[in-house]
């Protein structure tokens, strides 16, 4: 965004033009996602993107090279939340064979809760250019390392070599793109005994592998991080005072009551695109509790729906996520 942009407009939130850019990027960034699950990669182009976000070609250019350097960016930063997941999960220091499972378990959980992202980070992006792929790549060679360490838990395992954990994470990897790509209601998360199956096989015998097969599969809840912030793009709020990340997620929530006041938690999450009445609730509960939201609704104890509203900080925490908006008509 131009300097004379920023200077007419930051004097009246407090905005610094940091801020702002942090801002373009998450709306960007949510667009972005937005429009490649419905468009797909190969049909979504940059100009798909600004108009979602509201935001100037020559913005997102100033933040990113290029499309594939903004879907880049998606991955990343789901990538981001999804190993805040994986050590939320409490995988440090144990077995290998406990630490891939429960790692596979949180991976799949936020696959499940995020349906979107995940048709976009796993089937979209294999549609990607050449940085996108090589990142891909890169991804699933940080996951075949981590089993590659089932060459050190016993005899069976140190027969195998570097190309098994590059099968075995393959595989998985093309199960659960089959599952998303097919749209299938049954959660990835009922994978993980099978999957497991496949990642001991080779490593500890079929034993090993039927014993995880036949394990029960927990139901991980939802990590700190992600069910208090949502999903989607991993930046801390800019906006002083307000102790809790900036995501897509919480930004659509906030210009979502802007713009119906009164609106109950189901409006919300239809606005926000959020599935899970449970994560909404969260989210609308953490809102509340920094005094950005403010619920004057009779709620479950009598049976209504909950009726949000901003409260002053929260209308100056939205007004700072609409502020580039007018700067960009300027600019334009």
């Amino acid at each position: 965004m131009p300097a004379r942009a920023v200077a007419v407009r930051a004097p009246s939130t407090g905005a610094t033009h940091q801020q702002i850019i942090e801002i373009q990027r998450s709306r960007l960034l949510a667009a972005a996602v937005a429009a490649v699950d419905e468009l797909g990669y190969a049909d979504t182009t940059v100009s798909d993107v600004t108009n979602r976000a509201r935001v100037s070609r020559r913005t997102f250019y100033e933040l990113f090279a290029n499309r594939e350097e903004c879907l880049i960016a998606v991955l990343e930063d789901v990538v981001a939340l999804i190993a805040e997941d994986v050590a939320s999960a409490g995988v440090e220091g144990l077995a290998w064979c406990e630490r891939v499972r429960m790692g596979l378990s949180a991976i799949l959980a936020f696959l499940d809760r995020e349906p979107v992202l995940a048709r976009v980070c796993v089937v979209q992006a294999l549609r990607g250019g050449p940085e996108v792929l090589a990142r891909r790549e890169e991804l699933l060679a940080g996951l075949a390392g981590v089993v590659d360490e089932g060459r050190t838990v016993g005899g069976r395992g140190e027969r195998c070599t570097p190309l098994t954990a590059e099968g075995v994470v393959g595989a998985a990897f093309a199960i659960v793109y089959a599952r998303l790509l097919r749209g299938e209601p049954e959660p990835l998360t009922g994978l993980v005994g099978e999957l497991m199956g496949i990642v001991v096989l080779p490593y500890r015998g079929a034993a090993a592998a039927r014993r995880e097969l036949e394990r029960p599969v927990g139901r991980p809840g939802a990590s700190p991080a992600s069910a208090s912030a949502g999903a989607g793009e991993a930046v801390r709020d800019p906006l002083e005072g307000v102790s809790m990340r900036l995501t897509y997620r919480t930004a659509r929530v906030l210009e979502g009551v802007a713009e119906h006041p009164g609106a109950s938690n189901r409006m919300v999450a239809d606005r926000a695109g959020i599935h899970d009445p449970g994560q909404v609730s969260k989210l609308l509960r953490r809102l509340e509790s920094l005094g950005l939201l403010v619920n004057s609704g009779e709620g479950h104890a009598k049976g209504e729906p909950n009726a949000w509203g901003l409260t002053p900080k929260g209308e100056r925490v939205a007004q700072s996520i609409r502020i580039h908006a007018p700067g960009e008509r300027e600019a334009a």
